[in-house]
C-alpha cells in the first residue's frame, strides 16, 4: 500500500510540474502580465506625446499664432516697429 501511495504522490507532482513551471504554467503567465502592463504604461505615454505633436503639428498648419510664437522664442525674431528689450542677469543678481 505504502508503494501504490508514493506512486500517485509522483504522479500528482508530475502532474502538477506544467502548471506551474512550464511555458503556460502560472509563473509564466504572472511575468507575461508584468511586463503587459508594464508596456501598457509605457504606450500610454508615447501615446500622450504623440497628441501632443499632433496638436501642434495641426496648429502650425492652421494658425499663425504658433507659427509667431516659434519665430520669437527660438529664433529670436520681432515684428516691425516693436523694441527688443533683452535682460542679462549679473551674478549679482542670481
Amino acid at each position: 500500500m505504502k508503494v501504490l501511495s508514493y506512486i500517485f504522490w509522483i504522479l500528482i507532482v508530475l502532474i502538477q510540474y506544467p502548471l506551474w513551471f512550464d511555458r503556460g504554467g502560472w509563473i509564466n503567465v504572472y511575468d507575461l502580465h508584468q511586463k503587459y502592463e508594464y508596456q501598457n504604461e509605457i504606450n500610454q505615454q508615447l501615446e500622450k506625446e504623440n497628441d501632443a505633436l499632433l496638436a501642434e503639428v495641426n496648429d502650425l498648419k492652421d494658425g499663425t499664432d504658433a507659427i509667431e510664437e516659434r519665430a520669437r522664442d527660438e529664433l529670436g525674431m520681432i515684428k516691425k516697429g516693436e523694441i527688443f528689450f533683452e535682460v542679462i542677469k549679473t551674478k549679482k543678481q542670481e
